[in-house]
């Protein structure tokens, strides 16, 4: 076997023109992201990268974030979950334990949502998405107050604006998920489309006074009035 070339200077290193904006655009997104096993995220970035995917990448970094104990999800990793996987109605099992565990997720947090859902091979995004926002909030209307917060095109702290059949899907499901809110309510609720002058579509400052008027005994006043202060 013939010896390698001797190195003289740096010169004679090839190095792939593209290779310093790799590194520089994976350690912006590692900062960010802040995976818990950098490994692991890492072969899951470069693998969305090399099929052109969508990346598990946080939008911006987390400071501070306030979330059950028991859980490991926060609201910009469901958002970033809700990016690579919202391209289809559905998506199967496999894929999604993929994601999830590109995202240094826990496994036992996922067979719960899985379980709560009874999903088959093929899971509806938008449910798994609901039961996502259900495990970030005590109770429907702050697990909606997450939904609308993630799925909204809206600035940070504005109305919080969502198509409404998406609120619908998303309400149905997690009312009907709750079991003790009778299906008059649900029904009334939906038939009587909550406006507010900030908004076109839904607006959650709108949701909040419905929701008012179907639960009371579950909603938090103090933390509501605040909400609707943003559009007032």
């Amino acid at each position: 076997m013939p010896l390698p070339d001797t190195m003289f200077c740096a010169q004679q290193i090839d190095i792939a023109q593209e290779l310093p904006d790799i590194l520089k655009n994976f350690t912006k997104a590692a900062v960010r992201t802040q995976p818990e096993d950098l490994l692991l995220w890492s072969a899951a970035y470069f693998t969305a990268l090399s099929k052109g995917e969508r990346l598990p990448v946080k939008d911006r970094l987390e400071l501070n974030v306030t979330h059950k104990t028991d859980s490991a999800m926060t609201p910009g990793l469901l958002k970033t979950l809700h990016k690579q996987l919202s391209i289809r109605e559905t998506c199967s099992e496999e894929e999604l334990r993929e994601k999830w565990r590109g995202l240094c997720l826990p496994t036992d947090q996922l067979e719960t949502l899985l379980s709560l859902g009874s999903f088959g091979s093929d899971i509806d995004w938008m449910e798994f998405f609901a039961l996502g926002c259900s495990s970030l909030g005590e109770t429907l209307i702050s697990s909606l107050k997450v939904a609308c917060e993630l799925l909204t095109e809206d600035e940070e702290g504005g109305p919080a604006r969502i198509p409404f059949d998406i609120f619908v899907k998303l309400y149905t499901y997690l009312a009907h998920l709750e079991g003790d809110m009778p299906q008059d309510h649900i029904d009334n609720f939906l038939g009587s489309r909550p406006k507010c002058r900030c908004c076109v579509d839904v607006c959650w400052c709108a949701c909040v006074n419905m929701l008012l008027e179907i639960k009371p005994s579950s909603l938090h006043l103090r933390a509501i009035m605040s909400l609707q202060q943003r559009c007032y």
